[in-house]
């Protein structure tokens, strides 16, 4: 059977990142996806966020391209744009005037600061979103400066994630006997709303707002990677109490009563160096065989040209290749209405 949102169309304007991250997702699970691109913008057909696409090319600055661009959208369920606020409307391809042609259309505006606010002009980049957001001041060790965890958090999981969430509700809606609408998405919305556990141990008081003190920020000598020793690394995670004791009893040092304080912060710092020099004594596939598929919860940390030869990430085609290029694989799974196999962008 075809992917579970066969059946829908999506106009997509041409743009970067988080837009297509989401029309990326649209279309591996079964929507038809139609991306618009300017004429002589250049299109990398390796890039895996604009596979399974239809490329049309229209000049929106034309008279003739703007009746295009309606009649495209006259047949479409949702359109996807990521540009400022205001440059669809400049173009004579609003909200107002393509709802007007498709009142059941869903209008997805996918942008850093939103379409309000002081910032809504600014230019800006993930960086400047989860800075802005309270994010990125949570990542990094205790008394360094912040790390950049790539653009995963702003672009692709509060932006492009988030709107692809939000597409597939508005488009539900209407499914109900609701009307088409238009889609505020913003990174500055969507960073925060994924640290919302974050917020909630806040409020308990099981969190500082400092970075590499806590639980799950690198602060915890049981959830932290360690050096081995040929310079590899490991992922320990060993949060509750049987797998805490699970590791201490397979790395040998259940007799070490300084391990039995878990959960006190003032003895992490001791319990991490302890760890650290037993990591460095031996190298990682010697801890990946005494460990591997336990409840230890320790795994190799693996490159991204190294994960797709896992055995187990082989094993569930976690990664595929299409045109050539090594990529993920449409995520997640279905029992009935599988997702098709991407293939990589044509023109028409």
């Amino acid at each position: 059977m075809p992917g579970p949102l066969s059946g829908i169309r999506i106009v997509e304007m041409g743009g970067i990142g988080p837009g297509p991250f989401a029309c990326m997702m649209l279309a591996d699970h079964g929507a038809e996806v139609i991306r618009v691109e300017r004429p002589g913008a250049y299109l990398d057909v390796k890039d895996p966020l604009l596979r399974s696409r239809t490329i049309v090319t229209i000049d929106m600055k034309s008279a003739e391209g703007l009746a295009a661009l309606r009649e495209l959208v006259r047949g479409a369920d949702g359109l996807v744009e990521g540009y400022r606020p205001g440059v669809m409307e400049r173009l004579g391809a609003g909200p107002d005037v393509l709802l007007a042609d498709n009142p059941k259309l869903v209008y997805g505006r996918m942008t850093g600061w939103g379409q309000t606010g002081p910032y809504a002009q600014a230019a800006g980049h993930d960086i400047n979103y989860i800075a802005l957001s309270g994010v990125l001041h949570a990542i990094g060790r205790a008394g360094e400066r912040p790390v950049p965890p790539l653009n995963l958090i702003g672009d692709f999981g509060g932006g492009g994630m988030l709107l692809a969430f939000a597409m597939v509700s508005a488009l539900l809606a209407v499914r109900g006997g609701g009307d088409g609408q238009v889609i505020d998405c913003a990174m500055t919305d969507g960073a925060p709303l994924l640290n919302a556990m974050t917020y909630g141990m806040i409020a308990g008081g099981q969190w500082r707002d400092e970075r590499g003190v806590n639980l799950l920020d690198g602060g915890a000598h049981f959830y932290d990677c360690y050096a081995c020793a040929d310079g590899q690394h490991i992922a320990v995670g060993a949060i509750e109490p049987p797998f805490y004791a699970e590791l201490r009893r397979r790395i040998g040092i259940e007799a070490d009563d300084d391990f039995d304080d878990q959960m006190n912060p003032a003895c992490w710092p001791l319990l991490r160096e302890k760890l650290a020099a037993l990591f460095r004594l031996h190298p990682r596939a010697y801890w990946c065989a005494l460990l591997d598929g336990t409840d230890a919860c320790v795994t190799p940390v693996l490159s991204l040209l190294d994960a797709p030869h896992h055995p187990h990430n082989a094993a569930r085609g976690t990664f595929i290749e299409v045109g050539g290029v090594l990529q993920p694989a449409p995520a997640p799974r279905y029992s009935s209405t599988a997702c098709d196999r991407p293939s990589v962008p044509a023109r028409r």
